[in-house]
């Protein structure tokens, strides 16, 4: 087995990440920001596949996330966990802010093929199909990665707006190695779905870009930032698509 790799072939803690990312026009990003963030100065979507054990148990799931920058640090804004469990859906968004909803996610490797698809409420949201071509990087230095998540609850109440907890960014600030990671060529569809609307908000503009990256995870931690958001302002990001970030009706989608 090689060093590269602390467990045996086929355990669900070596299983690479399928990443995706392609850009889109700047105002699309920014019209889904929060106003407590600001865009990239590259508009870049990312897609992740992954299958890693949460709570003993592996979990299948799909990342979106957008480049943008919060006081200054670049990172990703995260739009949604779709995975396929329900367990962790509901004390992730209770205890850390993160947006995990629950949806059926196929994704595999079969010697140089690649493939993943996503299911929600019965709408196929997006299919990738491609080719491992080389090998870009084996044991590569360690770099920094910043995702940002929300954490609120809103007004006990029918008729008035407002929030219980106030708004707050969860900052989740993570260093990372690469054992391997390996080029993928192929084709990103991203299908029309009401309930995750990438394909309508984020389309593809210019060329797809994919990998297979094998993470060391070196360190990550998850913290809330104590300077909440202004409430006001943020008001009219509150209301969601389920668990997700997409912004929404009474906790389904803006029909």
């Amino acid at each position: 087995m090689s060093d590269m790799f602390m467990t045996p072939p086929g355990d669900s803690f070596c299983w690479p990440m399928l990443r995706i990312s392609y850009l889109t026009d700047p105002e699309n990003i920014a019209k889904i920001l929060p106003p407590c963030f600001e865009p990239s100065d590259t508009p870049k979507v990312m897609l992740t596949a992954y299958n890693f054990p949460i709570n003993g148990w592996p979990e299948h799931g799909l990342v979106t996330k957008v480049a943008a920058k919060y006081k200054g640090v670049e990172g990703y804004f995260t739009l949604g966990y779709a995975i396929d469990k329900e367990a962790e859906v509901f004390v992730s968004q209770e205890r850390f802010g993160q947006p995990k909803y629950p949806a059926e996610v196929a994704y595999h490797r079969m010697g140089d093929e690649v493939a993943c698809k996503a299911i929600h409420q019965k709408y196929t949201f997006m299919e990738f199909e491609g080719e491992i071509t080389e090998t870009l990087e084996e044991n590569g230095p360690e770099f920094d990665d910043n995702e940002w998540w929300l954490k609120y609850s809103r007004k006990c109440s029918y008729t008035d707006n407002g929030f219980d907890l106030p708004p707050h960014v969860v900052k989740v600030e993570a260093r990372y190695g690469t054992a391997l990671r390996q080029k993928v060529v192929g084709k990103l569809k991203l299908i029309e779905s009401p309930w995750d609307p990438i394909a309508q908000n984020l389309p593809v503009v210019g060329e797809v870009e994919a990998d297979l990256w094998t993470p060391i995870f070196i360190t990550r931690e998850v913290t809330k930032d104590p300077e909440g958001i202004d409430a006001d302002a943020f008001e009219p990001w509150a209301d969601t698509i389920g668990n997700s970030r997409w912004p929404g009706v009474s906790g389904g989608p803006k029909f």
